[in-house]
C-alpha cells in the first residue's frame, strides 16, 4: 500500500483507504468521516475504485477515475492509500 501521490504517470492503483488526521485524535482516525473525506468521495475517489495516474509533477496530481479526470491536492493525495 502506498499513497496515491507516489504513483508514477501511467501507473494504476486501487484505492484501499482514505486517511485523515483529526485535531481531537492523537494519530490517524479512520472510523470517522470529515469534510475532506466527503469531498473526495463526491469526486468519485472511493475505496475499491481503480485510478490511473495521469500527471504527478509539482502541484496537484491528475488522476483518471472511470472516464473522469480529477485534480487532487498533493496533501490529500498523500492520504489516499492505493494498492498497485
Amino acid at each position: 500500500m502506498i499513497p496515491l501521490g507516489l504513483l508514477n504517470p501511467g501507473e494504476n492503483g486501487e484505492i484501499v483507504e482514505v486517511r485523515t488526521i483529526k485535531p481531537h485524535c492523537s494519530g490517524l482516525c479512520r472510523d470517522e468521516r470529515e469534510k475532506g473525506d466527503v469531498r473526495v468521495e463526491d469526486m468519485g475517489l472511493r475505496v475499491g475504485k481503480r485510478v490511473e495516474m495521469l500527471n504527478n509533477s509539482s502541484g496537484p496530481v491528475l488522476v483518471k477515475v472511470d472516464e473522469s479526470r480529477i485534480a487532487v491536492d498533493r496533501g490529500m493525495a498523500m492520504k489516499i492509500m492505493v494498492r498497485r
